[in-house]
This record gives structure tokens, C-alpha cells and sequence, in this order.
């Protein structure tokens, strides 16, 4: 572990790595029509923010911008697994599939310990799952135990799959129903915590190594030089200009650069409260009626809520901010679900609803030959690399999973096109924020649920509950999550607003009623924040 993962300044973060308002008041004024940087990225998703650290930690000076909050988009609306890659075996996408368990392995043994760890995960085997789609998932699950060696994971980080007797399935998923249950499939993969906590400790991380991380700055206009920006918060204008640009945009990344083409894949899940549901020691694969390698997921969350999702469903027209779920997407994940429930989940049930735009490349030929166009969900999660002519470079395509590599790639075509003096990534072996070996993350002195979040930066949470009683109050009744979280994340983690806290630095958000009653708490801590920092 690094230095950074080790040591923490007087309030018990980690050294040069607390994002604030004074801090993007001092760094916008030294970016905006100031010095060139040698690196500007845009977009502070997980590949923007992964791009900025690769860039930062190869010692190059970098300025990156997002026109809303760390995670706004994609990033924060994941199903929070890191896929060891077994979905691409089915398609044959051999390349994606070990990318994608080297970089789980990456991430779960060195660089967000805290944040990522192995889930398991129970196919119940019901009448509608025949012995041949038994088998054939089975066979899926030990090639992707395959994968798992094949990235050199240890195997105390991932378990082996293995058989359950109908009476172990109902331990483990004891929702399911019993009738004609013949039991079950065990099979493990990774799952992070919280996945815009992933992107606000790479944000950081950066920050530590001298980016300025700069949000609610809106690109208007992108060159391969730089940006004319504007300030959201002041309607201020001005210009950042860089040797090298990088366009992390996702679905957006078309309307910066000429000539990319993005066909955005909606992906929704439905949040239910955990008890509809009662305990769940795994999360479940359903299967899709009538495809072969496709799944619902139920996803424990550990924080009382449950989601089920996801679908894959093309999305026309102009791209929004923040996807509506259309009920059709509800109807169908409830079909599912209740195809394997004692008692089946009904609409009135469901407490919230999300929905994210996977950015895959449209690589369909444009020649007018009226060729059907493919399913979102046959399209390649392969990530793209494109530089134009004029030299911006722009990264599309791709998945949370692999974040790291595609910023590496990306960070690396920058650098050949505009001859940068920089070495090659070292962010394979760099721990993020919070991160260090877990044997140290058990003997830390907080909660269990806090380490799983802040890992070496749980302490320091924990001691401001315990030095202000009113802090350690949860912020809800019945949810985990306290006000002393809301003030951390007001003070260290870039939180400037009610939504960048309950949406972003929290999950409290997907339950709308339990937002209107946090927005109290949430106004409170930026308060709280503003007198400590006066």
C-alpha cells in the first residue's frame, strides 16, 4: 500500500485529498484562463475520474471538469458488481471476459479492498429451469471460476461455485418458492459497495496527486487544446487550456466531439424494502425466460433496501440528465421476479425505481442498407479509444468493471498523440482513498458498515458521531446511514449541495419519500460544514 493509504492529516483524511467548495473556488480560478495543463478531462464518471488519476499519478498536471457532481450520470446507476466476465464467455468475447476478472482481481485485492468484495449469488433451480439450462449454467459458472485463475485471484477472495440441495437454496434464498424446487447453483462474483463511493474515491485520489477536480463546470465548447467552460454555480465564463483532451462523457461523449456515434442501452432496477423480500444471505440469478444467457439479479444492498434489475433496452432521441423509468421496464422485472417468488412483488410494492444509460459504441455501418440494427444487448461491453484528427481523444463503450484499464488507455493515447512526458500507468498497483491490505481494515476501530465505506477513513467518521451525540443519530429511522456521514462527505468528499449528498454521496435518494424526509439532515450538514470551515 502507498503511502497516501497509510497516513491521514489531522482530521483523518487522507493528505491533499479533500475536495470542498473553498477548494474548487481556489482551483477554478487557477484553471480558467490561466497556464495550460498538460491533461484535461471531461466527465468525472468513473473512466473521467479514473482518467484523471492515471494522468495525476504519471505526474502529469491535470484539470478535470464535470458540468454536474462526481457520479451524476452512468456511474451511479450500476447494479454496484464488479462482473468477473462471465457473460462475455457466452458471446465468445474471450478479450473482454479476462479484462474484465483481472481488473475485478485488481480492485478487490489492491487498489478498493474496502469498497469491493465477493458476493455470492444463488440461480434457483424451479420447474421453468430445465436440466439442459442447469447445465449449461453450470458449466458457465466453472469457466468462470476459470477466469478467476486465469486473473491469479486468490481464492479466499472468490469462493469456488458450487451445488446446493433444494433445502440449502431455501437457506440461502428462503423467499423462493419450495414447490418443485430441485435446488440451486452457488456461485460468486465481486460487488462494490456503493459505486459512486468508488468514483468519489478515485476523484479523491486524484485530488491527492495535484488534479484539481472540478465540479459543476459545463464544457460549452471542446477543442483538442482545451474547453470554454462555464461555471454553474456563477454563470461565469472563461477558457482551460490543455496540451491533451480527454472526452469521458459517455452518452454525452457525441455532442462534444464530431463523428461519435452512441446508441445508449437503458438499464433500470427497481428498489424494494429488504423485508418484502426477508433476509437474504445471497443475492439470486433468475433467469430470463426465453434467453439463454441473460438474468435478473436481486441485490441485497445491506442497508434494508433490495434491488432487482436489470433490463437492456434501447434508448432514441435527445439524452436526459437523469433517465425516467418507464413502467413497462417495472412491469417487466416483476414478471421475472415473480416467477420464482412464494408471493409475487406487486407495483404499489415497489418503494423507487433507477435507471442508468450504458454509452456503447454504435459500430452499425451508416451506407443506407437498411441492415437491421442489433440489440443493445448483443452490442460488445468492449471499450473504444478514438482520437480525431485534430487529437482530442475520447473513451466510450465499456463498463464500471473495467474503469481503471479503459482510463489507462485512453490517458495512453493522449500522451502518444501530443508526445507527453509521462511514463507508463501505475494505477494497477495504486491503492485509491480509504484502501489498505484487509487484515488491517478488520483491526480498525469503527463499524463494520463504516469501514466497508471509508475503509482507513472510518475512524475519523466514527469520531465525529462520538464527539457530537447528534451526529451519530441516524439521518432516517431504520436506515444506517448518520448525519455525522452527511458532514464527512460536506467537508472531504465535494458535496455542495442536498442531491450530491442524499443521490450521490448516499444512496437515500432512490427511495423519494425518504429523500423529502432527509433534505432536513442533508441542509444541516452543509451548514455544519460551512461554520467549521469559517
Amino acid at each position: 500500500m502507498s503511502p497516501t493509504s497509510q497516513r491521514a492529516d489531522r482530521s483523518g483524511a487522507a493528505p491533499g485529498s479533500s475536495l470542498s467548495a473553498g477548494r474548487r473556488t481556489r482551483e477554478l480560478a487557477s484553471a480558467v484562463d490561466g497556464p495550460a495543463a498538460d491533461v484535461l478531462v471531461v466527465g468525472l464518471g468513473a473512466t473521467g475520474a479514473g482518467a484523471a488519476l492515471d494522468a495525476a499519478a504519471r505526474g502529469l498536471d491535470v484539470v478535470a471538469v464535470d458540468a454536474h457532481d462526481l457520479a451524476f450520470g452512468t456511474s451511479r446507476w450500476s447494479s454496484k458488481l464488479i462482473h468477473g466476465g462471465l457473460r462475455y464467455l457466452a458471446s465468445a468475447q474471450f478479450d473482454v471476459a479476462h479484462e474484465s476478472a483481472v481488473e475485478r482481481g485488481v480492485l478487490m485485492t489492491r487498489t478498493a479492498p474496502h469498497l469491493v468484495a465477493a458476493q455470492p449469488f444463488v440461480l434457483p433451480l424451479t420447474p421453468l429451469v430445465s436440466r439442459a439450462q442447469a447445465s449449461l449454467a453450470w458449466a458457465g459458472f466453472r469457466a468462470g471460476d476459470m477466469l478467476r485463475l486465469a486473473a491469479r485471484t486468490p481464492r479466499q477472495v472468490l469462493p469456488a461455485p458450487r451445488r446446493l440441495s433444494a433445502t440449502e437454496a431455501r437457506h440461502l434464498a428462503p423467499s423462493v418458492r419450495a414447490a418443485g424446487l430441485r435446488g440451486g447453483l452457488l456461485s460468486w462474483d465481486g460487488k462494490v459497495t456503493d459505486d459512486a463511493r468508488l468514483v468519489t474515491a478515485l476523484a479523491r485520489s486524484a485530488a491527492a496527486r495535484g488534479a484539481r477536480v472540478l465540479t459543476r463546470v459545463r464544457v460549452l465548447e471542446l477543442t483538442a487544446s482545451g474547453a470554454r467552460v462555464r461555471d454553474e454555480l456563477t454563470g461565469e465564463e472563461g477558457e482551460i487550456r490543455a496540451r491533451a483532451v480527454v472526452n469521458a462523457t459517455g452518452v454525452w461523449a457525441g455532442g462534444l466531439v464530431d463523428g461519435i456515434r452512441i446508441r445508449p442501452s437503458r438499464g433500470t432496477h427497481l428498489v424494494l424494502r429488504s423485508e418484502r423480500l426477508g433476509a437474504l444471505p445471497a443475492g439470486l440469478h433468475i433467469p430470463v425466460p426465453g434467453e439463454t444467457n441473460r438474468f435478473v439479479l436481486v441485490l441485497p444492498q445491506g442497508d434494508g433496501r433490495t434491488y432487482v434489475g436489470l433490463t437492456d433496452e434501447p434508448v432514441e432521441g435527445e439524452i436526459p440528465d437523469e433517465p425516467e423509468v418507464p413502467e413497462t421496464d417495472i412491469g417487466f422485472l416483476l414478471d421475472v421476479l415473480g416467477s420464482v417468488l412464494d408471493a409475487p412483488v406487486h407495483r404499489d410494492e415497489v418503494d423507487g425505481a433507477f435507471a442508468g444509460l450504458r454509452p456503447l459504441l454504435d459500430t452499425s455501418g451508416q451506407d443506407g442498407s437498411g441492415a437491421a440494427a442489433a440489440r443493445t444487448s448483443d452490442i460488445s461491453r468492449r471499450h473504444a479509444v478514438l482520437t480525431s484528427a485534430e487529437g482530442a481523444v475520447t473513451v466510450v463503450g465499456g463498463k464500471l468493471t473495467t474503469y481503471r484499464r479503459m482510463a489507462q488507455d485512453a490517458v495512453d493515447a493522449a500522451i502518444a498523440a501530443h508526445r507527453l512526458p509521462a511514463g507508463p500507468s501505475p494505477t494497477a498497483g495504486l491503492p485509491l482513498v480509504g484502501a489498505t491490505a484487509p487484515e488491517r481494515l478488520r483491526a480498525l476501530p469503527a463499524p463494520a458498515r463504516l469501514i466497508r465505506r471509508y475503509g482507513t477513513e472510518a475512524p475519523a467518521v466514527h469520531e465525529l458521531a462520538r464527539r457530537d451525540p447528534a451526529l451519530a443519530e441516524p439521518v432516517l429511522p431504520g436506515h444506517p446511514v448518520t448525519r455525522a456521514e452527511l458532514l464527512w462527505a460536506a467537508l472531504h468528499e465535494g458535496a455542495l449541495d442536498p442531491s450530491d449528498l442524499l443521490d450521490r454521496r448516499t444512496r437515500i435518494g432512490v427511495v423519494p419519500e425518504d429523500r423529502a424526509e432527509a433534505i432536513g439532515a442533508a441542509r444541516d450538514a452543509l451548514e455544519r460544514a460551512a461554520a467549521v470551515r469559517h
